[in-house]
């Protein structure tokens, strides 16, 4: 037996042993044989086609691998975009927003031009919402357990990054600083929320920053270092949102928290006036509550600065 009809024998043994749904078929065309499951149809359009029947058939596993077929086949067809649009759309099915994200923003990076381009950037916000809503449903306590989802901020970056002038760019600069404000992270948040006013300062989400800015200054200035500075940050910021946007909703609430900072600065005042006084230091007992009279006296501490004033100018 010539060695060209053994190899061919082998050949065929090894096609008809193998499991039935290993079929193999020989091809003229190729001169080969060929097993349809691994096969990729004659056109881009036909295979594209092919893959969809699988996805609406809701057969997700076999619609991302002819779709991936379509990409290694015809990567320069014009239905290779959308074959990786779809594998995203397949992979929010799975409920994997995460995985979906990456492969739609391939769609932007290796297809530029692809019409599906600003629906992308839609999707990509969505999904970038519901990474954050996911967050939020596990709780603080959770989180100490399985960290953060810094997730948020990099699909957050990338609606940005793809359409800075978009509909999504100032909203999403906005929770990028939102997010790192409910994880105490005060600094960066007011970084964030700054960025949001100089690079959006005609957009809606501005004066929410504006106001956030001294939300993050009020929890800033529970840290005993920087309280000093910081809570009068905090109340220059309100005052300042205060003036404005007089007509806010917000405004009822910046003009508490400015009267919230008040008493506790006339608070602190006046524990250090008590020190004072404790130690005998009646000269500086004084000054301190002669402060907290001019400077609070709308405060609950006012009176009562009064009162140990009295009692001080005795001795």
């Amino acid at each position: 037996m010539s060695i060209r009809r053994l190899t061919l024998l082998l050949i065929l043994i090894l096609i008809f042993s193998a499991p039935a749904h290993a079929v193999w078929i020989w091809t003229p065309q190729t001169g080969k044989f060929i097993n349809p499951k691994w096969a990729v149809k004659s056109t881009p359009k036909e295979q594209l086609e092919y893959a969809l029947a699988f996805m609406n058939g809701k057969k997700y596993n076999e619609a991302i691998s002819e779709f991936k077929k379509l990409l290694k086949h015809y990567p320069r067809a014009k239905e290779a975009p959308e074959a990786q649009y779809y594998i995203g759309k397949v992979l929010e099915e799975l409920n994997k927003p995460y995985e979906a994200y990456k492969a739609y923003q391939v769609v932007i990076d290796k297809y530029p031009f692809s019409e599906r381009a600003g629906e992308i950037v839609e999707l990509e916000y969505q999904i970038a919402n519901q990474l954050l809503e996911g967050r939020n449903k596990r709780g603080k306590l959770l989180e100490v357990f399985i960290g953060g989802d810094d997730r948020v901020i990099e699909v957050f970056r990338t609606v940005i990054k793809d359409a800075p002038y978009g509909k999504y760019a100032a909203i999403s600069q906005y929770k990028i600083a939102l997010y790192l404000k409910e994880k105490d992270l005060y600094d960066e948040a007011r970084d964030e929320f700054e960025k949001t006013m100089n690079d959006y300062p005609r957009s809606e989400w501005a004066r929410a920053a504006q106001f956030q800015i001294a939300m993050a200054d009020t929890k800033r200035s529970g840290n005993a270092q920087h309280e000093q500075k910081t809570t009068q940050l905090a109340i220059d910021g309100f005052k300042e949102f205060v003036k404005n946007h007089p007509e806010s909703e917000l405004t009822p609430q910046a003009k508490a928290q400015i009267s919230r900072l008040h008493d506790r600065e006339a608070e602190n005042d006046f524990l250090i006036a008590k020190f004072y006084e404790k130690q005998k230091n009646f000269k500086s007992a004084r000054v301190y509550y002669r402060e907290i009279i001019n400077k609070y006296a709308d405060t609950a501490w006012g009176p009562k600065a009064l009162m140990r004033l009295k009692v001080v100018e005795d001795k």
